[in-house]
Order: structure tokens, then C-alpha cells, then sequence
């Protein structure tokens, strides 16, 4: 057991609940897929592709869409063949504008299914005393 400071008293936690956390929050094994969000609603599999093969070698491009109306949910995915290439891409491609929409771009978190998705959240605010 580790103790935790939270919210002025000590909180007991299991360490291997913070080995199973920590597993979540690190990142990805492979750096060569990227998560691409803000997309306009116009951009397809095909403008996705054209957009990130000039960076090099694409393996995959995929664009999730809403199940019930069909339209894009504004974020896809890009993999590429080489950690190099992808790494290159999302330096020069994050914060670019696609088809009137500026990119966000990080790797892609692996997906376990079944399992919990935890995302840290980073606060800008300082911890009052």
C-alpha cells in the first residue's frame, strides 16, 4: 500500500492499482499511430491520406463517424510504417489548417478492450492552500 494525499488525509491505495493507472497514462508502445482531431466534417479517408503521405509511408487512415447520423465525429487516426515518420508529421502538421479547420494531433493511446480509458487531466490553476 502507497499512501496518497488527497484532500488534506491520507488515502490508502493498493499498489497494484497505481501499477494498473500508471500502465494507462504512459505512453504507447508504438509511436507510429497518430490521433488527428479537429476535422472538418468535409474531410474523408481519401483528403486524410493525401494530407499525411507526403510525411511518408501510410499503412492506415481511418475517420470514426457517428453511428446513428453518419456524419464524422471530427477525430481519426493515421498510422504510419516507422515512429520516424509519424513523428515528423505530427511536428509539422499540429496546429495546421485541413480544409478550414486547424489539426490537433498526439499518438494514439493503445485501447484495451473492456478496460477503463484514463486520461490525466492537467490543470493550469494552482492548488489553493
Amino acid at each position: 500500500m502507497v499512501p496518497i494525499l488527497s484532500s488534506l488525509k491520507f488515502v490508502r491505495v493498493h499498489t497494484s492499482l497505481l501499477q494498473h493507472l500508471r500502465f494507462f497514462c504512459s505512453q504507447p508502445a508504438s509511436n507510429s499511430k497518430l490521433f488527428v482531431a479537429g476535422l472538418s466534417w468535409s474531410v474523408d479517408d481519401r483528403s486524410l491520406l493525401d494530407a499525411f503521405s507526403s510525411f511518408g509511408d501510410v499503412t492506415e487512415v481511418s475517420i470514426m463517424y457517428d453511428k446513428n447520423s453518419g456524419r464524422s465525429r471530427g477525430f481519426g487516426f493515421v498510422q504510419f510504417s516507422n515512429e520516424d515518420d509519424a513523428k515528423y508529421a505530427k511536428d509539422v502538421l499540429d496546429g495546421k489548417v485541413l480544409l478550414g479547420r486547424p489539426l490537433r494531433i498526439s499518438y494514439a493511446l493503445e485501447r484495451v478492450r473492456g478496460a477503463p480509458v484514463v486520461v490525466p487531466r492537467i490543470s493550469s490553476a494552482e492548488p489553493k492552500d
